[in-house]
C-alpha cells in the first residue's frame, strides 16, 4: 500500500484488505513517508513508541523483534494519575501499561546505560493505546511497522525526575518493579519491568541503536517522549471502561477512563 492509502486507513479507522506485502526495511520507509504526510498537514512529532519489547508475547502475535513508531501531539495526553481518553477514530484498540521516559538531551553515539540515564529528565507510568488495521490482530512485523507502529494514543501519568547515576542500578530497580492491571476493579493481568528486554532502560538502549540504523529516521531530541513497551499482554478496550495499573515503585499508579 502507498503511504497515502496507509494514512487514509489510519484516518478513517478502516481495516486493510491484506498485509502491506513488503519486507521490514521497506515497511520503515513507508512509515517514514506517512510521518512526512502527517508533518505536512500540521501534526507535530513528540517522540516515539517502542513495541514488542515484551518477549513473553512474541509467540502470541507472531512478531519476534522490537519495532518502533512516532508519537504525535495529536495522540499524546498527560495527566496526574487519573486520565481520560477518547477511542474515537481508533481501530480494534488495546491497552498496554508501560514505562515512559522524557529526554533532556540527545544521547551520544554508542551510549552505555550510565550515559543514557544522564540524558533522561523524567520517567512516568503510561498507557499506550495500540491499534491494528488488520483483522483480529493477525499481522507480520512489517505490517506493524507500516501501520504506524500500531500507535493510537499515549497517556502519560505522574512524572518523576530522574537524576544521573549508575544506569545498571536504575534499570535493575525498574526491572524488578511489578504491575497489576485491572478493568472496572477486576484483575486482568500482571507483569514486571523485566519483561521489556530485561528492563525499560535496556529497551531504550535497544531503540536508540535501531533508530540510528534506520535510513532517514530522525534522531532523538531533547523533549522527546519515549514509551518502552508493555509489561503485560495488550488487552482490548471499550468506551465506558475504567482501567488501572498499580505500578510498583519507583512508578506511580495510573488510571484511565475511556469515552
Amino acid at each position: 500500500m502507498t503511504p497515502e492509502l496507509l494514512l487514509r486507513h489510519l484516518d478513517e479507522a478502516t481495516l486493510w484488505p491484506a498485509g502491506c506485502g513488503v519486507p521490514l526495511p521497506e515497511a520503515y520507509e513507508r512509515a517514514l513517508s506517512v510521518r512526512q504526510l502527517r508533518l505536512r498537514r500540521g501534526e507535530q512529532p513528540r517522540g516515539y513508541k517502542v513495541g514488542f519489547t515484551n518477549r513473553t508475547i512474541w509467540e502470541r502475535y507472531g512478531v519476534h523483534t522490537p519495532i518502533w513508531g512516532t508519537v504525535w501531539n495529536t495522540t499524546l495526553v498527560f495527566c496526574e494519575g487519573e486520565g481520560e481518553l477518547s477511542l474515537a477514530g481508533t481501530c480494534q484498540p488495546r491497552i498496554e501499561p508501560e514505562c515512559v521516559f522524557g529526554l533532556k538531551a540527545t544521547p551520544p553515539a554508542r551510549a552505555g546505560l550510565d550515559e543514557l540515564l544522564a540524558c533522561i529528565e523524567w520517567m512516568a507510568p503510561g498507557f499506550e493505546i495500540v491499534q491494528s488495521h488488520l483483522k483480529d490482530w493477525k499481522f507480520t512485523a512489517a505490517d506493524t511497522v507500516a501501520d504506524s507502529g500500531l500507535h493510537a494514543r499515549l497517556l502519560v501519568g505522574p512524572r518523576v525526575p530522574v537524576n544521573a547515576g549508575e544506569g545498571a542500578a536504575f534499570d535493575a530497580r525498574l526491572a524488578a518493579a511489578r504491575i497489576t492491571l485491572t478493568r472496572n476493579g477486576e484483575r486482568v493481568d500482571e507483569g514486571t519491568g523485566a519483561n521489556v528486554l530485561d528492563g525499560p532502560l535496556h529497551a531504550l538502549a535497544h531503540f536508540l541503536g535501531a533508530l540510528r540504523d534506520c535510513p532517514g529516521a530522525p534522531d532523538l531530541q531533547p523533549g522527546d517522549v519515549v514509551t518502552t513497551g508493555t509489561w503485560t499482554d495488550a488487552w482490548p478496550v471499550h468506551r465506558g471502561e475504567r482501567w488501572r495499573a498499580e505500578f510498583g515503585a519507583p512508578l506511580a499508579p495510573l488510571s484511565v477512563r475511556f469515552i
